[in-house]
């Protein structure tokens, strides 16, 4: 308690922490004795007591204020919502929507998911989607639903989450799964729809590094060339480290470091333009039509492909035994300096699970979703998988896993005779 004087007025505060009392102010007026029984004051003064009680009451209005108002706009948005179905409806210009092949290429890839896929499939009129073919096969309702969802209807797109007849509901909006051995194609989804397919181009400039033949002893220095300045991405390779050709192919495979791969590139006999002419080039001898390269990182959203080109792409990557050892290795450590920088793979399989992973890439921008490439051996058959396009990291991973466990019980017990073949 204590009191604070200015000429014949005093004000006392007084802090009530115990007993779940609201706190108290006090006022102080000129003197009326007796005026508060119980209470004494300094002389000369009355002390007026007044509560906490119209606080509670501002408060009060306070809220309703607020809740109208958000009432308000809730309203109005409804009204909005209701006035623009009714020009949908009514086919009036000021309501309508643009249908996907008619938006901005640069919008296009900023929608969901899971219609960034349908607008793919409209702007380069290819066939929205491929049969899922499986041993058992796919009822044609579960089928017709596929096609009516990449077309855009939504509530297809629910009916075939909830179709009993589909054994496998996958979150990527591109699927291929290939047998190796044989070149047939066990599982298909979208899988000529060309997508941006992010760091999954670092395969192809490891192919490319190991292919040229250069010396993987030699050493390079990360540049400022090298910072990544389209999508502002971190780094750990400071620039002016210091590593071999091969630590650089390492990183860049297994832990899809940017500066590693640009590294490689612009190092390159003729530089970062040879390089990239040259990945397309490779990407023409190995039947790659639906691809294009702009540059050996996969930050640029031009880097684009669809799941069977990849499946070639992994296909020619696994012949070759650096590829798969330095893509499925679990970790490294640089030696950059004073310093020592711990890398680990990208690829969570790899690290944590007991799948026998060949090689692998992953990859990752907004627009190309998070993506995933691997040759797996089940019960002694190679299978390529590429999975493409998933909302996100989880969802990548969660697409793996059952693929992979889906394709344990069922697809490696097929001798698939009756399979469509994929060219390789």
């Amino acid at each position: 308690m204590r009191w604070v004087r200015a000429g014949r007025v005093a004000v006392l505060a007084v802090a009530l922490c115990s007993g779940g009392l609201p706190a108290v102010g006090y006022a102080a007026t000129p003197w009326s004795a007796g005026s508060v029984p119980g209470v004494s004051g300094p002389k000369g003064t009355t002390i007026v007591l007044r509560t906490s009680a119209a606080r509670p009451q501002r408060h009060a209005v306070a809220q309703r204020t607020v809740r109208e108002r958000q009432r308000g706009i809730r309203e109005a948005r409804q009204r909005r919502s209701r006035q623009g179905a009714v020009a949908v409806r009514s086919g009036s210009r000021r309501g309508a929507v643009a249908p996907l092949a008619q938006r901005d290429p640069a919008q296009r890839f900023r929608l969901e998911p899971t219609r960034r896929i349908a607008a793919a499939s409209a702007a380069s009129h290819a066939p929205s989607t491929s049969a899922l073919v499986r041993r058992s096969g796919v009822s044609e309702a579960a089928s017709a639903a596929m096609a009516n969802w990449v077309a855009g209807d939504a509530s297809a797109a629910d009916r075939l989450e909830a179709d009993p007849a589909e054994p496998l509901p996958l979150h990527s909006s591109a699927v291929l799964v290939v047998d190796r051995d044989t070149n047939a194609v066990l599982l298909g989804k979208n899988d000529s729809v060309v997508l941006p397919i992010a760091s999954l181009t670092k395969l192809m400039t490891g192919l490319l590094i190991v292919d040229a033949g250069l010396p993987l002893d030699e050493v390079l220095t990360i540049t400022d060339d090298d910072v990544d300045r389209l999508k502002g991405s971190g780094s750990r390779l400071a620039v002016g480290t210091r590593l071999t050709r091969a630590e650089a192919l390492h990183l860049a495979l297994m832990s899809s470091e940017n500066r590693a791969a640009h590294a490689l590139g612009r190092t390159y006999p003729g530089g970062l333009p040879a390089f990239v002419a040259a990945m397309n080039r490779k990407a023409a001898e190995l039947g790659m039509t639906q691809t294009r390269f702009v540059e050996p990182t996969g930050l640029s959203s031009d880097n684009r492909s669809s799941a069977r080109d990849l499946a070639r792409l992994v296909a020619a990557a696994s012949e070759r035994a650096l590829l798969r050892e330095l893509s499925t290795s679990p970790e490294y450590e640089l030696h950059a300096g004073r310093r020592v920088v711990q890398f680990r793979n990208s690829n969570r399989l790899v690290r944590e699970s007991g799948w026998n992973i060949l090689l692998q890439k992953t990859g990752y921008i907004r627009e190309a979703g998070r993506c995933v490439v691997m040759q797996v051996r089940l019960a002694g058959r190679d299978l390529i998988m590429v999975l493409m396009d998933a909302a996100n990291s989880t969802a990548r991973w969660t697409d793996a896993e059952r693929l992979l466990r889906w394709l344990d019980a069922t697809l490696v017990s097929s001798d698939g005779a009756h399979q469509p073949r994929l060219s390789l």
